[in-house]
């Protein structure tokens, strides 16, 4: 659970992420605009960002005392069972973990009726996870507020 300060934080934060996002595109949201919530010593998430960045994303990435990051996940209505290192909230989803840039888009592009994705533990080969050339089959998980999940992708 969020103190009421951490809960502040992290909205306030979302908030001026929202507003710079409508200043860049005049008053519309831009789509490739994501905040990311991770730890500073998590090398992978670092990983992540990046990938995000090499395809076109503008990346706000925070990094938060890793005991803020459950409540922040609580309050995206990610299930416990599919969470994994970091969020990224965009346009009113979560993404959870290490979920390709390509889905994030489509995701953003589409606009489909749930709450995000998520790609459960720390797949090798997913982006940001990458280990020479080992790539290890992983699902990318939908999932909805009243906690309902499904595949929405294999990789």
């Amino acid at each position: 659970m969020l103190s009421r300060r951490d809960w502040l934080v992290v909205t306030l934060s979302a908030a001026t992420t929202a507003l710079t996002a409508r200043r860049v595109s005049g008053g519309i949201p831009h789509a490739r605009k994501i905040a990311v919530y991770k730890s500073a010593t998590c090398g992978c998430c670092q990983n992540w960002v990046e990938h995000m960045k090499s395809k076109g994303f503008v990346v706000d990435a925070h990094d938060v005392d890793e005991r803020q990051l459950p409540g922040i996940k609580d309050s995206a209505g990610i299930p416990a069972k599919l969470r994994s290192c970091h969020i990224a909230l965009a346009d009113g989803y979560a993404f959870e973990g290490h979920v390709p840039a390509d889905l994030v888009e489509k995701v953003l592009g589409t606009k489909p009726k749930f709450a995000g994705l998520a790609v459960p533990g720390m797949p090798l080969g997913s982006p940001g996870m990458e280990v020479g050339a080992r790539k290890d089959r992983y699902d990318v998980v939908a999932f909805a507020r009243d906690g309902r999940t499904w595949v929405f992708a294999k990789r």
